[in-house]
C-alpha cells in the first residue's frame, strides 16, 4: 500500500500505516512545489547576506552570531553531531520511523526551508526500511531523538537494515543512496518542531484505541461470569448521562450480553454488583471522551508547521519568524491525559479480574481451578496486575509539569512531551498486559459456567483464546499463557465477532 500525504488534513492513521504496518510514503506534486518555494526563500536570504535567525545565525543562545555562507553547510552538520546525545535504550523500530513520519509532514508544508533532496532522502529512509538507531532518553520536548534520525541521512551512526544493526553509511550504499550533505537551515530544521512527541503519540492513540475496545470485551466476559446485573446496562439510564464515549461503551457492552442465558437466569440475584463491574459504561466511556480529545490535539499537531523559525511569503517578499510552535505543549497535555484515562481503563480491570478469583464474592472455585490447595491457581496473575496498576499510578503523574532551564535562559519553559510520550507508550504496554490476565481469568470462569449459557458474543471471545490458551485444570507454567493472551488482543481486530 502506498499513501501520499499533502493535499489534505492527516489521521493519526496514516502516520500509524507507514511507522508500524510499512505502508509507502509519497509525496502529493502540491507538497514537493510548497517545499521547493520554502527552500527558494532560504537560497534567496543566503544569496542577499541579509541575517535570518536560523538560516545564517548561531542557534539557542548563539542566536547573535552570524556566520559566513562557506560555514552554513558545516553548522547544519555540526548541529546534528552536536545535538545526538542522546542515551538510554533504543527506540523501537516503529517509534523511529513514527518521528520519521511526522518530520516528513511538518516539512511538506514548505514553510522549514529545507530542500527536497532532504525530503527526498527522508523518504527514501522510510521507504527502504532504513531505520536510525536512536536512544530513548534525552529530550526535553525535541532536539536529541531527531538529531539521531538526521546522523543517519549523513551516513553517520548506526541503523537497523535488512534485520541487522549496522554503520550508516554501509546501509545507504547498500540501499543506493549517498550520504546527504545539509545546506543552509537544514540541520536546525532536522532538529527542531514537534515530530518526536507527535509520532510517539500517534502510536500510543493506535495502541489506547484497541485497548478501549478490547477493554469492553474482557469486562463483558468478567461480568458476565460474576452473573452481573444487566439493568445497570440500560439504555435509557445511560442516556440521562450525555458522554459520548459512554453510549459508545454501554451499546458494547449490551450487544455483547444481551443474549446470555446466565444473565437472564441470574436476574435478581443481588441487588447491584460492584461498582467494577456496573460503572463500566461510565468508566470506559470517560477515556472513551479523553482519547477523543487527546486525538483532536494530537492530529492538530501533526498538520501543523512546528519549526523555529518559520519561512514564509515567497522569495521577492519574505519573513522569517522566530516564535515557538516548537514548543510541544499540546501533546504534552494531551499524553498526560491520556495516560491517566488509560490507568484507569487498567485499574478499574485489575479490580474486576480480583472479584473473579476471590470465592467470597466470584460463587466460583478459589483461584478459578476445581482443585485449589494442591492448586494456587490464578492467584499470583492478579498479584502481576496489581503490580503493573502500581507502576501506571506512577506513570500517569504529568510529565508536562516538570520544568528546567536550558540553552543559557534561552529557552526557560520545557513541554517535556516526548517524555510524556514516551512514558505513555510504556503505561499501555502494562494495561495490555492487565487486559491480558482479565481475558485469562475470565475465560477461565465462563468454562464453569459452560458454553451453552453464555452470550454469543462472549462466547466468541472464549473460543478465540481457547484455540491457544488450554483450559486450566492442575497448575502450569503462566507467564507463556498471559503472552499467548497479549498476541490474541494485539493481533484480534474485534475478539466478538464471528
Amino acid at each position: 500500500m502506498t499513501l501520499v500525504w499533502g493535499d489534505g488534513p492527516l489521521k493519526w492513521q496514516d502516520l500509524v500505516a507507514v511507522a508500524r504496518h510499512d505502508a509507502e510514503l509519497s509525496l502529493s506534486a502540491s507538497a514537493w512545489q510548497r517545499i521547493a518555494q520554502g527552500r527558494a526563500i532560504v537560497d534567496e536570504i543566503v544569496a542577499s547576506g541579509q541575517i535570518a535567525y536560523g538560516v545564517n545565525t548561531g542557534l539557542g543562545a548563539l542566536c547573535n552570531i552570524t556566520l559566513a555562507d562557506e560555514q552554513l553547510s558545516q553548522l547544519s552538520r555540526n548541529t546534528l553531531l552536536s545535538h545526538a546525545c542522546g542515551v538510554g535504550p533504543l527506540l523501537t523500530r516503529e517509534q523511529a520511523r513514527a518521528i520519521l513520519c511526522a518530520a516528513i509532514a511538518n516539512y511538506s508544508h514548505g514553510k522549514s526551508g529545507v530542500s527536497a533532496g532532504l525530503v527526498q532522502h527522508m523518504l527514501a529512509l522510510l521507504n527502504h526500511q532504513i531505520t536510525p538507531q536512536v536512544p530513548s532518553q534525552g529530550s526535553v520536548g525535541y532536539l536529541s531523538h531527531m538529531a539521531h534520525i538526521g546522523l543517519a541521512l549523513i551516513g553517520v551512526g548506526e541503523v537497523e537494515y535488512r534485520n541487522q544493526q549496522m554503520p550508516a553509511a554501509q546501509a545507504l550504499a547498500l540501499a543506493g543512496l549517498a550520504p546527504w550533505r545539509p545546506g543552509a537551515k537544514e540541520g536546525l530544521s532536522l532538529v527542531n518542531g514537534t515530530p518526536c512527541m507527535t509520532g510517539l503519540a500517534c502510536l500510543a492513540l493506535d495502541d489506547a484505541a484497541r485497548l478501549l475496545n478490547r477493554a469492553d470485551v474482557t469486562g463483558a466476559m468478567s461480568f458476565e461470569a460474576l452473573r452481573g446485573q444487566l439493568a445497570a446496562f440500560d439504555p435509557e439510564v445511560l442516556a440521562l448521562k450525555a458522554s459520548p464515549g459512554m453510549q459508545i461503551s454501554g451499546q458494547r457492552l449490551r450487544q455483547l450480553l444481551g443474549d446470555s442465558p446466565l444473565l437472564a437466569a441470574s436476574v435478581g440475584v443481588r441487588t447491584q454488583d460492584a461498582l467494577s463491574l456496573r460503572s463500566m459504561p461510565q468508566v470506559h466511556g470517560a477515556s472513551r471522551d479523553q482519547f477523543a480529545h487527546a486525538a483532536r490535539q494530537i492530529e492538530t499537531e501533526l498538520n501543523a508547521c512546528t519549526d523555529n523559525p518559520l519561512v514564509l511569503g515567497t522569495p521577492g517578499s519574505w519573513r522569517v519568524v522566530s516564535q515557538a510552535n516548537p514548543h510541544g505543549e499540546s501533546v504534552a497535555m494531551a499524553a498526560d491525559l491520556l495516560a491517566i484515562a488509560m490507568a484507569e481503563i487498567g485499574s478499574i480491570a485489575e479490580r474486576r479480574l480480583d472479584r473473579l478469583v476471590n470465592p467470597l464474592v466470584s460463587g466460583l472455585p478459589p483461584f478459578l481451578v476445581a482443585q485449589p490447595g494442591v492448586n494456587s491457581g490464578m492467584m499470583i496473575a492478579q498479584y502481576v496486575a496489581a503490580s503493573l496498576c502500581a507502576e501506571n499510578r506512577q506513570l500517569a503523574q504529568p510529565a508536562v509539569l516538570d520544568n528546567y532551564v536550558t540553552s543559557g535562559l534561552q529557552e526557560d519553559h520545557l513541554s517535556l512531551g516526548t517524555g510524556a510520550a514516551l512514558k505513555l507508550l510504556k503505561l499501555l504496554e502494562n494495561v495490555w498486559h492487565i487486559l491480558a490476565i482479565e481475558y485469562l481469568l475470565a475465560a477461565q470462569a465462563l468454562d464453569f459456567h459452560g458454553d451453552a449459557a453464555l452470550a454469543s458474543g462472549t462466547r466468541r471471545a472464549l473460543h478465540r483464546l481457547r484455540a491457544v490458551v488450554a483450559n486450566w485444570q492442575q497448575d502450569r507454567w503462566l507467564a507463556p499463557d498471559i503472552a499467548q493472551a497479549v498476541r490474541v488482543l494485539k493481533s484480534t481486530p474485534d475478539l466478538n465477532q464471528p
